[in-house]
Formats: structure tokens, sequence, C-alpha cells
């Protein structure tokens, strides 16, 4: 979910309460290519927001240079710490659109504890149910499922025989000292997180000991094995690979399905139809593959991610650098 580096226009957060600022400009300008100008957007102001980690950052800029592509006034509100903050400022009118996840609109805003297995439907259940309680509009969602996971280096897996999260369920209530995890503030608390995969598995999350790290320094530390023997990490993320970290096995298929999806103010969407059809091809295109090597370009290679974005998005013909 998630650590961004080098985020030169990610939003700050206003100290004592005034909330969040109007925003930015686009970071890089784009012309039009796959993406034209669209007569309801040319010139319709349109705040862009996103949390604060990579994958999402990347997202957020995605979405920037696609409206930005098809005529419209876009402002720039990525980089918003937390997923609340996020929603809040959506359901607020500060941002207009947004990519959100499936799983995580389930679980954390509309408050179920099982998630459903099926992609399809999980996005259904979350589009109706959303739009009745909150309002709120999701379009058709893309490929890619970033979930949660717990990894391990294959040295640790090697020590402790742990290839899947029942297999680390019996370590911790065998030898919790051996199964070290760090995980973040968030996934520490959240129901579709640590507390509910230990439901889930039988096991009394007390046991492990738990350090919180910032999500970007556990990759790092779960591969040296120093700090943690586990660590929380996304299953997008370019630092599983670069690092060779195993990921352990969900074998009761606990973890949400996180599929991304354009979502809106019914109000907004209502009023700006064609944001649907702009956008579509362009969340269609966002499998696993594209994700992780926009992720790795940013978290590996140390790329800025408002270039990483506008660099996709030539690269498949969407847009022309401007």
């Amino acid at each position: 979910m998630r650590w961004a580096t080098a985020l030169l226009s990610a939003v700050m957060l206003v100290v004592a309460g005034c909330g969040l600022g109007s925003g930015s400009a686009v970071p890089l300008q784009v012309g039009p290519g796959s993406i034209k100008p669209t007569p309801g957007l040319e010139g319709v102001k349109i705040t862009v927001g996103s949390k604060e980690y990579t994958e999402q950052v990347i997202l957020g800029y995605i979405l920037e240079y696609t409206l930005a592509a098809a005529g419209a006034d876009v402002r720039d509100l990525t980089g918003i710490v937390g997923s609340r903050s996020t929603r809040g400022a959506q359901l607020s009118g500060q941002v207009d659109v947004a990519y959100e996840f499936t799983g995580n609109a389930w679980i954390n805003y509309l408050g179920h504890e099982t998630p459903i297995p099926d992609t399809r439907k999980q996005y259904e259940a979350v589009r109706d149910e959303d739009l009745a309680r909150n309002g709120m509009v999701w379009l058709e969602p893309g490929p890619m499922d970033d979930t949660y996971a717990l990894a391990a280096s294959k040295r640790t897996v090697e020590r402790t025989g742990v290839r899947t999260l029942s297999d680390y369920a019996a370590l911790v209530m065998r030898d919790p000292a051996s199964a070290r995890t760090c995980v973040d503030t968030e996934f520490r608390a959240r129901q579709d997180g640590f507390p509910g995969m230990a439901a889930a598995y039988g096991f009394d999350p007390a046991r492990a000991d738990t350090p919180i790290l910032q999500v970007g320094i556990i990759y790092q530390a779960t591969a040296d094995g120093t700090q943690c023997d586990f660590g929380e990490v996304f299953t997008t993320d370019g630092r599983i690979a670069a690092l060779d970290l195993t990921v352990l096995t969900d074998d009761k298929q606990f973890f949400a399905h996180y599929n991304p999806s354009v979502t809106m103010k019914r109000e907004f969407f209502d009023a700006h139809p064609e944001i649907a059809e702009v956008t579509a091809p362009v969340t269609a295109a966002l499998t696993n593959e594209v994700i992780i090597e926009l992720n790795k370009q940013v978290d590996v290679e140390g790329r800025d991610p408002s270039v990483v974005a506008r660099d996709w998005m030539v690269s498949r013909g969407f847009v022309t650098a401007g």
C-alpha cells in the first residue's frame, strides 16, 4: 500500500485542522494521443487525489494526465496521507476523482469483515453499496490486483519452513520469537490486515512480535532479516522481486481483492459522464505486470513517479509529451 520516494509534488496536510490545500498544477504537460480533447471536459476544473504511497501516487498522475489530455483543467492533490484522509477529501468535495481499490472500500469504508472471493462480484457489491450509502460512483475496474501479503527472505523460509500463512500461524503459536513480523500502523489495525488475518488463521495477534516500521523500510528489513523475519508487503510492489523475497501463500484466501476503479461523487459524475469513456482504456491497461514495473522504477531505480507515469502513458500512445 506503500511508501513514495521523492514525491516532488506531494500534497502537504495543513496544520491546525485547516485541512488540505487547493492543489497544484499537474507536474508535467502532456498533449493528446489516443485520448483526444473531449468537448464535455474541456476547461472543466478537476482535482485529482491519491494516497501517499508509490503505487497510489503513480495512479494519481496517470489519472491526471488522462484528464489533462482530454482538455480538463486538472489540479494535483496526490500524496494525501492515509486512506481515511483521502476518502474524507472525496466525500467533502476537496478531491473530485481518485483511483480507489475495491477491497479497501469493502472492508474499511463499508465496514464488512469478510471479502468476496470473486473479483467481479466484489466490485459489483462495492459499486452498488457505496452508491446507495454514500453517493459514490465506481467506474469499471482495472485488472491489476494489489492485495496485502506477508513475505520473507529465502533464508527465513528455509530456516522456518514457513511457506503459507497457515505455516506462519503455526510458527507464531509454537515459537513467536522466530516470527517477528514488521508491519505499518494501518496494517496492524485494519480488519483487512493483521488482526483479521490472525482471526482467519486462528492465532492470537498479541502473541506475535510486530515492530512498526514505515512501509518502504519493511521490504529491506525483511530481506536483511535483522529487524524482522517476516514483513507486510503488497503483491504488486517491484521490491519483492528486486530483493528476492518469497510471498507466503494465502491458503485460506483471507486477503481481499484490490482492483482499481476511478471513483467520484454521483453529482460530479452526472455533470461530467465523459470521464467514464476517457478513463476506461487507461484503467483497462493497468495489469499487475504494468504496475509492478512502474513501482519498481520508482522504489528500486529512484525515478520520479510523475515522470514514470507520463512515460508509460506516452509509451502506450495515450498521450504525447508536452
